[in-house]
């Protein structure tokens, strides 16, 4: 809660005095048996303060009888345990403290997993192991964090650790260690978180193929029978919630009318407990819209995890070794599905918490209102839902011709007509102003009222022309009803009128920027066909041959002689072609053949052969023509 207005005091001596009296308040509830929280408490003593009724001035000092005053109010109205009001005030309480956005909650609770895992990994990543055995007992360090990050079974199932050692060595052998010591320790950390994945993503592969995955919930088909039992269950809660709003509202706006039976309708308090069931169905309806998203999501990835699992069979197949480069990619998809799985089977189960433990703040309906007592009231009455409301003046819609200086949009001139954020969660402002606080729902077709930069519906269109001739007074009218009932700031959205009782959660949505209208009309135009000369070159050729013959034609090359000149500047600055003829084989003759004729030898032997003498005796007889002869 924000901090209480205490005059003129300096900051750290209000706050003082705010712990105090709040301290004081707590101390009071539980002499009487109440545990009330801090937050509680604050919020008890703004509403006290604002309320009128109770006569404090905000622009001067508490003095000690106005805290004695101020603390026995909040006492006093934080004990009256029948009082709808005071069970309003301790839903919203509640909600403010439990409820937070699909991301912030998703956020946090990864911040948290972390956190608890940090001194198992811190005693990983600072190991400086040596001997033998040190080395084993960090690696079975290493598969116990691999187990405890991925959530898939217990680090003390001696199976599951098998598995998991087992999946692990395949990735990453015990011989590796060295190499893994000596890395930085964001480096340690990286792989590890890495390993993780593989590993798990190994598992999950193994459980689908039916060889493995001991200890891994279906958590699919666990979130595929809890998603439905919650929305089944949520949907009945807000539909009894509705149908008690709606006799409420019946008896009320009989009351509205008949002034004598408002008068003794007061001590029932059916106003506050209206406003009870209406919130409750308001924070069961976002509770509903998480879940909603939650299905969608669900439905979203088992798409994927089938698509993952089919795409690494037919990738591995029958194959004894497959690239790490093809499969880890796939381990590492398959470990992010299953993880955003556990993500939402764990957001399934706070939101159904979160329904259960809202249900105690309607406890005391059944007290003030027995079944007899509203048979009494409903006689002769007839029960309307809001759907029938809105069908009944469903023609009914705003001129734009009565009104010229109000901004009214409508479905068809409106693109982002749905997405409009009304004021009011869209009841109708104009009612709730005249009849003391009765909600009922605004209809949108009626036409909404854009006035500074907010949008309202309202329930008729007599409403809806009262309201816009002066839309100041009946705002002034809700707020002062607001500071009567504090549980109507929350109810109707009325924060930024009461920026001191805006809860934390909400603190810095203040000045979100609204959705704005996209405003639409129907408008024609029409140009003139030609409207300027025609532009057409006739001269124009697309084809390629078509411009070289032109070229050629226009250069008239059969009279012109081509030269071309290379200076020392642009010597090495452009491509030189030239041509030369190859060179080609040849023959000459040089000179006429012509031949002569040469005396031909005639030399012979005789007296080789011996004769009847022992001496050998030969004679050599040349009888070769001379030259000149031949």
């Amino acid at each position: 809660m924000a901090p209480l207005h205490t005059g003129r005091m300096p900051p750290t001596q209000a706050e003082s005095v705010i712990k105090n009296i709040i301290r004081e308040i707590g101390q009071e509830c539980a002499g009487h048996g109440e545990i009330v929280s801090e937050t509680l408490a604050a919020f008890m003593v703004k509403a006290v303060v604002l309320d009128p009724s109770n006569g404090f001035n905000m622009d001067r000092t508490l003095m000690k009888s106005d805290v004695q005053k101020l603390v026995k109010l909040c006492v006093c109205r934080l004990l009256d345990s029948k009082n709808p009001s005071l069970d309003t005030i301790k839903m919203q309480v509640y909600f403010d403290m439990n409820y937070t956005s699909r991301e912030e909650f998703l956020e946090e609770h990864h911040r948290v997993l972390e956190s608890r895992l940090g001194p198992v990994m811190r005693e990983i990543t600072d190991n400086r192991a040596c001997a033998r055995e040190e080395l084993e007992s960090l690696y079975r360090k290493i598969v116990s964090y691999v187990l405890l990050c991925s959530g898939l079974g217990s680090p003390t199932d001696i199976k599951i650790v098998r598995e998991a050692t087992a999946a692990l060595r395949s990735v990453f052998p015990q011989a590796e260690l060295g190499t893994f010591l000596t890395l930085s320790k964001k480096d340690k950390e990286r792989q590890l978180h890495e390993l993780t994945m593989i590993v798990t993503g190994i598992r999950l592969f193994n459980r689908d193929c039916g060889k493995g995955g001991e200890g891994i919930d279906d958590l699919p088909a666990i979130l595929h029978e809890a998603i439905p039992a919650t929305t089944q269950h949520i949907d009945s809660q807000i539909q009894i919630a509705q149908d008690q709003a709606y006799r409420y509202t019946a008896i009320l706006e009989k009351a509205a009318k008949n002034p004598l039976m408002s008068v003794e309708l007061q001590p029932y308090m059916l106003k506050e407990a209206l406003y009870n069931v209406r919130q409750y169905e308001v924070f069961l309806q976002i509770i509903l819209s998480d879940v909603i998203t939650c299905a969608q999501e669900v439905e979203m990835m088992t798409k994927q995890l089938g698509a993952q699992l089919e795409q690494l069979k037919m990738t591995i197949k029958s194959k004894t070794a497959v690239p790490t480069s093809q499969v880890f990619p796939i381990f590492i998809a398959l470990s992010r599905l299953w993880t955003s799985f556990q993500d939402e089977t764990v957001l399934i189960s706070v939101l159904s918490n979160l329904t259960t433990h809202l249900e105690p703040f309607l406890g005391s309906h059944d007290l003030l209102f027995p079944e007899k007592v509203m048979q009494n009231l409903l006689d002769g009455l007839t029960v309307k839902t809001d759907v029938c409301r809105v069908k009944e003046h469903l023609e009914d819609r705003v001129h734009l011709v009565d009104f010229r200086k109000q901004e009214w949009l409508f479905p068809e001139t409106t693109a982002n007509f749905d997405k409009l954020l009304i004021q009011y969660r869209g009841f109708c402002g104009y009612t709730f102003a005249t009849t003391d606080g009765l909600l009922l729902p605004g209809n949108p077709a009626i036409g909404i009222l854009k006035y500074k930069e907010k949008y309202y519906t309202f329930h008729t269109k007599d409403a809806a022309y009262l309201f816009a001739e002066n839309p100041e007074h009946y705002i002034d009218l809700i707020k002062e009803k607001a500071k009567k009932n504090a549980e109507l700031i929350q109810l109707l959205e009325l924060h930024q009128q009461f920026e001191t009782l805006i809860p934390y959660s909400q603190m810095k949505d203040v000045d979100k920027h609204y959705i704005k209208p996209i405003t639409k009309c129907e408008s024609s135009t029409q140009t003139d066909t030609h409207i300027l000369p025609p532009t057409i070159v006739r001269s124009y050729e697309w084809n390629e041959w078509e411009l070289r013959r032109k070229a050629i034609k226009l250069a008239n090359l059969r009279q012109k002689v081509t030269h071309s000149v290379q200076t020392d500047l642009s010597h090495m600055r452009r491509e030189n072609y030239s041509q030369v003829y190859p060179p080609k084989d040849a023959s000459t003759q040089s000179m006429r053949e012509g031949s002569t004729r040469v005396p031909r030898p005639q030399i012979y032997l005789a007296g080789l052969r011996g004769g009847q003498s022992k001496i050998t005796s030969g004679v050599k007889v040349n009888l070769t023509r001379a030259v000149d002869e031949t």
